[in-house]
């Protein structure tokens, strides 16, 4: 057999024979390689090492704790799972098992529900198959082998998924030890290599392949990691995590509701709609300087115009559909709630034939938008069918496409710096499977945003199929005191839909040309950024955004005459102040406005009403600060400032 040549990540090169497996190869390296060795990276691809290697290629051999192996961690852990699940109750049916962000699951068919207490005996039984140190081996099947292989087990949904493979298509299994599954791979070498950093972490159901028209089957979610220390770093985190869920401080802080009768919308409270109006004038005034023309559409569209913007396509399942009796007409009127603005824009824009001195032309709304989302995929706030965009979009020409993305980028970072998130990420989206629009187009559209961004000196990372129908965007992920991400802000060059409804500008040279259109958003929604603010804050705001900023206690009653001047004084100064005159000790006082997130609490007893002072406490410190009233009003005053009108 001839000879090939494998290259290493070094440079370092050598020939070995065709056919030789990557567990050959590190053995031919060095016997301490080929004993940490569990699988190996071919060009780019993760692969088993005892694939063969039949072709030129750069091969990197892969340990355990390689950043690369964290999947295969996790991937080998969901099969051990459903092993391990087998043997306790055979009678459960597997289905399919995949990983996701920071972990796997298992869909189960079992007739007994699966609950949190049967987590440890499950646990007990993976340590015991991993401790068994079976190899994980590959074997190839002819489809209706594999067919026939899992008829004879009775193992109903695994035909399913082999009768979805094409015709003429080999099927992968892999087998640890006497127990096989369904997978097209790859895997570690072995069981052992899983280690024990992992956890079942809870229970849900969900349809056979997400269809409600089918069997409902048993989810169990677990989380693994390379290390225990990684592990237990994860389950710290979600702690954390659901101490600031912010749903729970929501109800701590009275910020809104959700019930049955509107699900997939907030019904917002006082203290919320402050948070809602805070945000809200914040970014108007950012607009307003940054020379943006605010707009507002209709929220209810004939079915016409998603027709020919090409949304009634995409996304008519995702929308709320409104049928009306017009006077003489012989069918009903088909209307839909609007799931975005992009549409209405451009028929703002389309009033009058535009020259190209008005362009780039900014075109911002706060535009109230609906979508079904399934019931199971809602989450309080931060994913509702009800919601309002910071939406805008940027007529320009080709030659604006550049200057444009650097601004917005600039723009977009300083407003999220003055809302507390120093660090963000960016992740480039192209083409997707399904989109509107010719090749051309779009090799045009990647191109121009690929420029733009480059040369507004921004680094991304790839997330390739990600892209809107339309067009190629930018995704600003932010990350949040905990070190979590959320994607929030979106930038997006479209040559598609200026097209389809038939925009146009007059040039320079007395042509109408078509404008470039510029999607863009910088919170996403403010139902989901004000939820981000609530967890990255634990609900402890900085003074600027706090819903109620101030509560004047009193010590004894003597104070309250003061204290309700020193009220006044500080409402005069606009900010937002309660007082609590109660026959309670301070104490209790300090606990329950602590409890409600109330950023500084002003005790006023005799002493203080006779000098004219106050004593500052801070939630979260046990520490308080006596100082003269006029002093402390400045301070305040200075705190609640937003930081857009600080000098």
């Amino acid at each position: 057999m001839s000879d090939i040549t494998i290259t290493f990540p070094d440079g370092n090169s050598r020939n070995v024979a065709a056919g030789t497996t990557g567990a050959e190869l590190a053995a031919s390296i060095s016997k301490s390689l080929a004993k940490k060795a569990v699988a190996m990276k071919v060009d780019g691809d993760v692969r088993d090492l005892a694939d063969p290697l039949v072709e030129n290629a750069t091969v990197q051999i892969l340990m355990r704790n390689d950043p690369e192996c964290l999947e295969l961690i996790r991937h080998d852990c969901a099969h051990v799972l459903a092993e391990a699940v087998q043997e306790i109750w055979p009678e459960t049916q597997v289905t399919i098992g995949p990983v996701i962000e920071n972990g796997f699951y298992y869909d189960f068919d079992r007739a007994e529900p699966f609950s949190t207490e049967d987590f440890e005996q499950i646990e007990a039984k993976m340590r015991e198959i991993i401790k068994r140190d079976k190899p994980f081996t590959k074997t190839v099947m002819s489809r209706d082998d594999a067919k026939a292989h899992f008829s004879a087990k009775g193992e109903k949904y695994k035909v399913e998924l082999v009768d979805m493979i094409p015709e003429g298509e080999d099927v992968n299994f892999y087998a640890q030890g006497a127990w096989t599954d369904l997978c097209r791979g790859p895997h570690m070498t072995s069981t052992a290599k899983i280690g024990d950093a992992f956890k079942l972490q809870r229970v849900a159901g969900a349809y056979w392949r997400g269809d409600s028209n089918n069997a409902m089957l048993q989810r169990i979610y677990g989380t693994a990691w390379a290390e225990k220390k990684e592990l237990q770093a994860h389950l710290d985190m979600l702690e954390e995590a659901a101490k600031r869920d912010h749903r729970r401080i929501g109800r701590e802080m009275d910020l809104f509701h959700m019930q049955e009768e509107a699900p997939g919308m907030v019904f917002w409270h006082a203290n919320g709609w402050q948070i809602w109006r805070i945000v809200e004038a914040y970014m108007r005034r950012r607009l307003d300087a940054a020379g943006y023309q605010e707009v507002k559409t209709p929220q209810v569209v004939d079915r016409k115009l998603w027709e020919e913007s090409g949304h009634w396509e995409k996304f008519q399942e995702h929308m709320f559909i409104v049928e009306v009796d017009e006077d003489g007409a012989r069918e009903k009127r088909v209307n839909a709630l609007k799931p975005m603005n992009c549409p209405c824009h451009v028929q703002i824009y389309n009033q009058g034939l535009k020259s190209y001195r008005e362009l780039p032309l900014r075109m911002a709304e706060f535009g109230s938008c609906h979508r079904y989302e399934p019931s199971g995929a809602m989450h309080g706030i931060m994913r509702v069918r009800g919601f309002t965009q910071d939406d805008a979009h940027i007529f320009a020409t080709e030659e604006q496409i550049e200057p444009e993305t650097e601004i917005f980028i600039e723009l977009l970072a300083s407003i999220y710096k003055d809302f507390g998130f120093e660090n963000f990420k960016v992740k480039f989206s192209d083409r997707p499977e399904t989109r509107a629009g010719s090749n051309d187009v779009w090799d045009k559209a990647e191109g121009a945003l690929m420029a733009a961004t480059k040369a507004a000196g921004c680094e991304y990372e790839l997330n390739p199929g990600e892209g809107a129908f339309y067009g190629p965007k930018l995704e600003f992920v932010l990350t949040d005191a905990i070190g979590r991400d959320w994607q929030c802000g979106t930038w997006q060059v479209d040559f598609v839909l200026p097209d389809r409804l038939k925009a146009e500008f007059v040039g320079e040279d007395g042509d109408r040309h078509m404008p470039v259109m510029l999607h863009r958003a910088i919170l996403g929604s403010f139902e989901r950024f004000i939820g981000i603010l609530i967890e990255n804050y634990a609900g402890r705001f900085p003074l600027w955004l706090a819903p109620r900023q101030i509560v004047v206690a009193t010590i004894v009653s003597e104070a309250d005459d003061y204290a309700g001047g020193v009220q006044r004084q500080l409402e005069a100064h606009g900010l937002r102040v309660d007082t609590d005159f109660r026959n309670e000790k301070i104490n209790y006082k300090v606990r329950e406005h602590s409890v409600a997130h109330i950023p500084v609490i002003l005790v006023a007893g005799r002493r203080e009403a006779e000098e004219g002072t106050v004593s500052v406490r801070r939630l979260g410190s046990k520490d308080q600060t006596v100082m003269p009233l006029a002093e402390a009003i400045q301070m305040l005053v200075d705190e609640a400032t937003p930081p857009d009108l600080r000098g």
